[in-house]
């Protein structure tokens, strides 16, 4: 079945739940949004947005060091209790984030972390490239509105895709966990290390 992009929209803005779970829920429910909020509901998933307001003052500092010793991550990750800080679903999680970052890399945790010269210069390197294709001024931004959302996409580790499911972005991974844990988790800050790499 053929689910708009629209109704997965409406749903997420009811629930709060990940694109992917808006998209299969609704599949599931053959487009009928009330079902689907159940179907929702059902899964915990709806729950987990409500507990992403809650402190996570509690998580670990986990160590990620791919083979070989050449490249490494260190990860600061949070939740609400001790006991969760040491469930294995919290230690998964935190062990596949440290894997997503070694592989991709990413330069900040959200799009609201980029740093604003960096996204000044992509602007401009995107409009640049805009009008020397020789688009008119009503299209430029337009193009570059879509460029930078790619751009963040590619570069925000929450809205990367999941290099272990393609499906899911790094968020819904992370909302998954939250909705079987029970707590709120929070991604605070990372490093990458790599052998031959500069600040």
């Amino acid at each position: 079945m053929n689910i708009d992009a629209k109704t997965v929209k409406e749903l997420r803005e009811k629930t709060g739940a990940g694109m992917m779970d808006c998209k299969k829920a609704l599949i599931e429910a053959k487009g009928d949004i009330d079902k689907a909020i159940d179907n929702l509901r059902k899964a915990g998933i709806t729950k987990a947005a409500k507990k992403s307001t809650r402190s996570a003052k509690e998580g670990l500092i986990y160590s990620y060091i791919h083979h070989g010793g050449r490249l490494g991550v260190l990860l600061d990750i949070g939740c609400e209790t001790d006991f969760v800080a040491k469930t294995d679903g919290f230690v998964d999680l935190a062990r596949n984030v440290a894997m997503q970052i070694a592989a991709t890399n990413p330069i900040a945790i959200s799009r609201e972390n980029v740093p604003e010269d960096v996204i000044k210069h992509e602007k401009e390197i995107f409009t640049d490239q805009a009008k020397s294709s020789g688009k008119p001024d009503n299209v430029v931004g337009k193009i570059v509105e879509g460029k930078m959302n790619k751009f963040f996409q590619d570069n925000c580790l929450m809205e990367q895709v999941y290099i272990k499911d393609s499906d899911k972005k790094v968020n819904d991974l992370v909302t998954e966990t939250i909705a079987t844990l029970g707590e709120n988790i929070t991604i605070n800050r990372y490093v990458r290390f790599a052998i031959g790499e500069s600040e």
